[in-house]
């Protein structure tokens, strides 16, 4: 997870560097110009610096009054499947208070996480949190599901809170089923886990898991519009990518940290070698060894990062190549977001 630290005062740029230095996860730190330091980006504005720092960073973490962080992120909320985590933090360091994507964002997590560190209290309000029960958001987003209805989720969550039973069909292995949630089909409302058009339930929630990674090799300056369009071509869906994976050589390559970051997707890359060593049989390229030293990125990233079978070999367009294989799912309901 990458988060901004945005700072107004003297105390607030203190409190941050504190922060970053904690490690919980990969900060760039954002102070206000009159109280800038020489590892702080300065700033003249809290609307605009909001509005540069938005659509890049996982997180954004105030170090202010709530009410400035609320005026600076009002114009840019949209939904909670988009929306970054945004957490404000009181420039003592008493109180971490996520204010928008608790579950889905991961803002309940990275306060929790921060407050740890910092011997702080977490103030959460989302309901399930509160009351300590079963969060359809947060399992999903701990275990790689990708939540297809929001309107279905806010309902399991409610039916939830209201004590109702909700029922669940899975068509992959779970561990520590939660006392809200019961094993059956049938019924008014339940959650389906799984790849197939499904629905055994009057209100079904359906999560699909994120059970494929893609393997990306492209020539240098390939857009992140040529990759989706590739993955469009190749018939891989994006609501089930994982990660993306490709070799270290192409690790800063724009095209494809930019597909990540609009896409939210994690990016590991290997050495030249690692990729070599992948057992199985692989598309070659003599051209392609003749540059990277190795005879084929996309589908041998796509392998040795999921551990799992290739299920769509290596597509090719305009000087990009994918391809996908598939890893195993095992789902755990005591599962935590990890915000690595």
């Amino acid at each position: 997870m990458r988060a901004a630290l945005i700072s107004v005062t003297e105390r607030g740029a203190e409190l941050s560097a504190k922060i970053a230095d904690l490690r919980v996860c990969d900060c760039l730190r954002y102070a206000h110009e009159s109280h800038v330091d020489a590892l702080a980006v300065p700033f003249s504005s809290v609307l605009e610096v909001t509005s540069k720092v938005w659509d890049s960073f996982d997180a954004l973490v105030f170090l202010c009054a709530a009410g400035i962080a609320v005026r600076a992120i009002a114009p840019h909320i949209r939904d909670k499947s988009q929306d970054p985590a945004v957490l404000v933090i009181d420039e003592c360091g008493k109180f971490v208070i996520p204010i928008l994507s608790g579950h889905i964002g991961g803002a309940n997590a990275l306060a929790q996480q921060i407050a740890e560190k910092m011997h702080a209290t977490p103030v959460l309000t989302t309901a399930t949190d509160v009351g300590r029960r079963f969060s359809p958001d947060s399992f999903a987003v701990a275990n790689g599901l990708y939540i297809e209805d929001l309107s279905a989720a806010k309902d399991v969550a409610a039916a939830v809170l209201a004590g109702e039973t909700v029922g669940l069909v899975s068509d992959h292995p779970f561990r520590n089923l939660p006392p809200e949630l019961e094993e059956d089909s049938g019924g008014r409302i339940g959650i389906y886990i799984g790849n197939r058009d499904l629905k055994p339930f009057l209100t079904t929630l359906h999560l699909l898991p994120r059970d494929l990674v893609v393997g990306i090799g492209c020539r240098r300056g390939a857009s992140a519009e040529q990759i989706e369009a590739l993955l469009v071509k190749a018939g891989i869906p994006l609501q089930r990518v994982w990660k993306v994976a490709t070799i270290d050589r192409k690790a800063r390559e724009e095209g494809i940290l930019a597909f990540c970051r609009k896409h939210r997707l994690p990016l590991v890359t290997y050495a030249a070698e690692e990729l070599q060593g992948v057992p199985g049989s692989f598309a070659t390229s003599a051209f392609v060894r003749q540059t990277v030293g190795v005879d084929n990125v996309c589908e041998r990233s796509a392998v040795l990062c999921a551990g799992g079978e290739l299920i769509v070999p290596k597509t090719a367009q305009n000087g990009v190549t994918c391809a996908a294989a598939r890893r195993e799912i095992s789902l755990d309901f005591a599962k935590r977001r990890d915000l690595a």
